[in-house]
């Protein structure tokens, strides 16, 4: 890898990678150890909450990247900067809720499955009186798996909707690049979104569209296509099969390839992303269909893979032992000193997370390894014995 390449050029190629740290994951110190480790083991975007506060955390977690890439791995000619993406969303979506509900009315005789079901372990129960329970709102993605559980049906929903305003904000913050989640039947929310974006497309690399399956998706994808044009920039169709859900088990990347294909044999101008139930099966599944770009490709073939909750549930137990002490208020990692725990401070839990998500990253990639071996060879005294 040289600096010729870039996520554009993985784009092309077929093998992009984009990490998705959550449209609703707002917790800070996760969301920057997760874009540090993705970012070093070769992904090609990173997707976050359109938050001013994550996108500030993500930008520093790629500047540390950089910096390490630089003064502690000695590959600075082979490391290249992700782009940061936001998502954004013109209507009610899944990915922009989170859950809800008032302890104070939980039966006390309650098995509390919601708390053994989260993914995210957004929800907890205190044993001190003055102790918090509930959901924890940063670490809630809004997966809802906690919904059907609750033997009162007690746990319900908030969804929050991007003002069209922000969306400027965003951009001319300097994200890199935006996605926009949709539906059918949302044009006119749709239009109202994009006339706000429109003039700001210069200051873009990419624009990504999600839309879940659904009657008529393929007549409304080409509506959307219409209305972008002129579009200038590289465009993504985001095949979203399962939202949420590829650390639940093999089967759940089925319906994002279903989707993909469907979005292949409709010929939309763009590249066509899989999402959404994506795991470490994804790839052995795309290259079974011949879905994966080759030499001996005669077929469309789709541009890469994005990973959300698989990609974080890979690096939480590595995440989870930075800083076990947690803030029982904010919910976040104690303060040492003047700033909060790093995953660069820790050289043995930075190799390690890099590791694991060198497993996800490379598995797409089609380029030597060489270097990420040499790297991995590395004494941890080495990885990170500058002061950044």
């Amino acid at each position: 890898m040289s600096k010729l390449y870039s996520p554009l050029t993985a784009l092309k190629e077929g093998h992009w990678f984009k990490l998705i740290c959550g449209a609703s994951y707002q917790h800070l110190p996760a969301v920057r150890s997760l874009a540090l480790a993705y970012a070093l083991a070769g992904a090609d975007c990173i997707d976050v909450a359109a938050d001013p506060a994550v996108v500030m955390m993500a930008k520093e977690a790629l500047n540390a990247a950089e910096r390490l890439s630089e003064v502690c791995y000695s590959v600075k000619d082979s490391f290249i900067r992700p782009w940061l993406m936001v998502s954004l969303n013109d209507g009610e979506d899944p990915h922009f809720r989170k859950a809800v509900f008032e302890f104070g009315d939980c039966p006390t005789d309650c098995d509390r499955p919601c708390e053994t079901i989260c993914p995210a372990q957004a929800i907890t129960f205190s044993a001190h009186a003055d102790g918090f329970s509930g959901v924890v709102p940063a670490l809630c993605y809004g997966c809802g798996r906690c919904l059907p559980l609750c033997p009162v049906e007690h746990i319900s929903t908030q969804s929050h909707v991007t003002p069209p305003a922000a969306a400027a904000d965003l951009i001319l913050g300097g994200v890199d690049a935006l996605e926009i989640h949709t539906q059918v039947g949302h044009e006119a929310d749709f239009a109202r979104l994009w006339s706000v974006i429109r003039p700001h497309l210069s200051q873009l690399k990419l624009v990504a569209i999600s839309c879940p399956d659904g009657a008529g998706l393929i007549r409304y994808l080409q509506y959307l296509w219409l209305l972008m044009q002129p579009l200038n920039l590289p465009l993504i169709w985001q095949a979203d099969g399962r939202p949420m859900s590829g650390d639940i088990g093999r089967g759940t990347t089925h319906a994002a390839v279903r989707l993909a294909q469907k979005l292949l044999m409709a010929d939309l101008p763009g590249y066509v992303q899989l999402a959404g139930g994506t795991n470490q099966h994804t790839v052995h599944k795309l290259r079974s269909l011949g879905l994966l770009r080759s030499p001996q490709s005669s077929s469309p073939t789709i541009a890469g893979v994005a990973y959300g909750s698989y990609a974080r549930s890979l690096l939480t137990p590595v995440i989870n032992r930075l800083d076990p002490q947690e803030d029982q208020e904010n919910h976040f990692p104690s303060v040492r000193g003047d700033r909060l725990t790093r995953l660069e401070d820790s050289p043995a839990l930075l190799s390690q997370a890099i590791g694991l998500a060198k497993s996800l990253v490379e598995p797409i990639k089609q380029i030597s390894l060489a270097l990420s071996a040499l790297f991995l060879l590395m004494p941890h005294s080495l990885v990170c014995s500058a002061t950044l």
